[in-house]
């Protein structure tokens, strides 16, 4: 077998000297060496083969890895017309520089298409954004993932699932696109369970990421991003625990559907409940049946967030004794009441999934990371 020369992963090798800064040069390549990368020369292009060789050296998550040798890097770039040393951001626990070409390398072992490469940009500098606070996320014990929620025709386009089994279970290309960010979080951001990440348990969605996209045809509200500032092509990020499934499958009415999801929202160990973290967020997924009876009964979005955190809220009776005398000591015991969100304005409310109704689902905050949209750019003409 021929040997193949694919392009290390992560941004911790040395790299190569080079001459010359050079845009794309399309899938046969340039005179010039213009990868920096350190090249590993292996002696397969077998995707099983790879994905051990690369196990081994650090690079992989688990899942078939395809190889990322220099043609399919450069096939990926060719897509797009970025300088290949252009660093996007720093990614924490190492802040190491996410330059376009270690986007691409490991987009490429994601199997990602090219045409997702902006797309990837503008998440990760949301998830860069000091705000986003990335470096608690990848080192918390917890099991947050940033949670990628895409507006704009490019969900069409990229097909980025946003009805029914938007949130998994629907062929899409958002599978292998949360998969490159996530390996550029192991790759280039250095997150390694038991060394600079100390998460319990983790999660499933620390391997494909969780992408989908809003059902703004069907919302009654306008775009997320769009109420954020950002019309058109956008993502928002999001730092979450996981998805948690409301199921309600007698309430008819729109303050009955809002009671429910936000009962469900309201438990002890959410760590919008938690002394430790004074702020949190709260991400609400409507189905598309009940947002259309929402929407035409309450019709105001500010009322619907200030039902749901109304009824987010715990006795601080309900808490343990030591629980409730550190949110007294913070003010955070209000009438006897302790809510999971500062305010209102924090409860986020998107509409997405299929019409088989019946369900909502939740994302609980982290807590410290606060939510961040980015217009999605093309590259450079």
């Amino acid at each position: 077998m021929s040997t193949t020369r694919s392009i290390a992963a992560n941004s911790g090798l040395a790299k190569e000297d080079k001459v010359i800064n050079l845009r794309d040069c399309g899938d046969a390549g340039c005179e010039l060496d213009w990868l920096s990368s350190q090249n590993v020369e292996t002696e397969i292009d077998d995707a099983m083969a790879f994905t051990q060789f690369a196990m081994d050296q650090g690079w992989g998550d688990g899942l078939p890895l395809i190889p990322p040798t220099e043609t399919r890097v450069r096939t990926f770039l060719a897509a797009n017309n970025r300088y290949a040393d252009e660093v996007i951001c720093q990614l924490p626990p190492t802040d190491a520089d996410c330059t376009v070409e270690k986007i691409a390398i490991n987009a490429v072992m994601a199997g990602a298409p090219g045409e997702s490469l902006p797309l990837i940009i503008a998440a990760l500098e949301g998830m860069a954004d000091p705000s986003f606070e990335l470096f608690g996320l990848n080192a918390t014990t917890a099991p947050v993932v940033p949670l990628t929620l895409v507006n704009g025709d490019i969900r069409n386009r990229l097909n980025i699932p946003y009805q029914h089994g938007c949130l998994g279970g629907a062929p899409s290309s958002a599978t292998a696109i949360g998969r490159a960010m996530r390996l550029m979080m192991r790759n280039i951001a250095g997150q390694e369970v038991g060394v600079t990440c100390q998460t319990t348990f983790g999660s499933p969605g620390r391997v494909p990421g969780i992408v989908f996209g809003e059902w703004e045809e069907r919302s009654p509200w306008a775009p997320f991003a769009e109420r954020r500032g950002v019309k058109g092509d956008a993502v928002s990020v999001y730092g979450t625990m996981g998805t948690q499934n409301i199921l309600d499958t007698t309430s008819q009415k729109a303050v009955e559907f809002l009671e429910m999801i936000g009962k469900s929202l309201a438990y002890p160990g959410a760590n919008g409940f938690s002394p430790a973290m004074p702020y949190a967020e709260m991400l609400v997924a409507i189905n598309p049946v009940w947002a259309d009876i929402i929407g035409k009964e309450i019709p105001s979005l500010e009322d619907v967030q200030q039902l749901i955190w109304q009824y987010a809220s715990l006795s601080a009776d309900h808490l343990t004794t030591n629980h409730r005398q550190q949110l007294e000591a913070q003010g955070r015991v209000i009438n006897g009441r302790v809510y999971m969100c500062v305010e209102p304005k924090d409860v986020l409310v998107v509409c997405c999934g299929g019409t088989g109704g019946l369900h909502a689902t939740g994302f609980h905050s982290f807590g410290s990371c606060i939510t961040q949209t980015r217009k999605v750019v093309p590259g450079p003409e």
